[in-house]
């Protein structure tokens, strides 16, 4: 009987394993994902993992004038680009002096605006959000799901600035409102539009006022895969 001992205890321990294996499976099917999530998610964030380097040029029409700068970004290094018409600057953004810090206002900015759904999850600890729906668009008036969020008042380079984000079942963000220090009033309301697939990031080029007088777009958008 004790040389059976052993097999007992193991077999008791075995059906612990399993039941324990189970119970932690059906937990994580059953977990619901956030809004941030959703959003984030629809847009390809889960392919972001396989990103080695992204490179784009942020262009601004503003009535007859035109604005733009390139950046390349490794995203395994932290090394940017930035290029602009008079000069190219490298940086590394875990090491930045003062001139490259104001640079890299530029690219956080433009950044933003190439994948601002992707910073719901990167942002997640420094924001608060609420969530409404059927809520009339800004700009088409159609209902959408509103997505408010509000960033805390320090760190970053535009603490304490909201975005109302709006989008339908599909959560692909289809317009959104820029509130300047969480303000009531916009300071800025676009749409997001002409959208393309690459490497199953989901990126909105274009970005208009309603009455045209606005388009911020991007040109130049290549997105280098770790295993090409």
């Amino acid at each position: 009987m004790k040389k059976s001992l052993p097999i007992i205890l193991g077999l008791s321990f075995a059906l612990l394993a399993c039941k324990t294996d189970k119970k932690t499976e059906t937990t994580h099917q059953t977990q619901e994902l956030s809004i941030l999530d959703k959003v984030a998610h629809a847009h390809g964030f889960n392919e972001f993992k396989n990103v080695k380097e992204i490179a784009f040029t942020f262009n601004v029409d503003r009535d007859s004038s035109h604005f733009e700068r390139s950046w390349v970004w490794n995203t395994l290094t932290n090394d940017i680009k930035a290029i602009s018409q008079n000069d190219t600057v490298t940086y590394n953004r875990k090491d930045m002096d003062s001139t490259a810090t104001k640079i890299n206002g530029g690219f956080i900015n433009d950044k933003y605006w190439l994948m601002a759904p992707f910073n719901l999850v990167w942002d997640k600890k420094n924001i608060t959000y609420d969530h409404l729906n059927d809520v009339p668009a800004p700009i088409s008036k159609n209902p959408m799901q509103k997505l408010t969020i509000v960033y805390g008042n320090e760190g970053g380079y535009t603490p304490g600035d909201a975005y109302d984000f709006y989008f339908g079942e599909d959560y692909i963000i289809k317009e959104w409102i820029f509130r300047k220090s969480n303000q009531e009033e916009p300071s800025l309301v676009t749409t997001w539009e002409k959208y393309v697939d690459i490497n199953g990031l989901k990126i909105s080029e274009m970005h208009q006022k309603e009455d045209g007088s606005f388009k911020l777009y991007f040109t130049n958008i290549k997105i280098t895969s770790k295993n090409p």
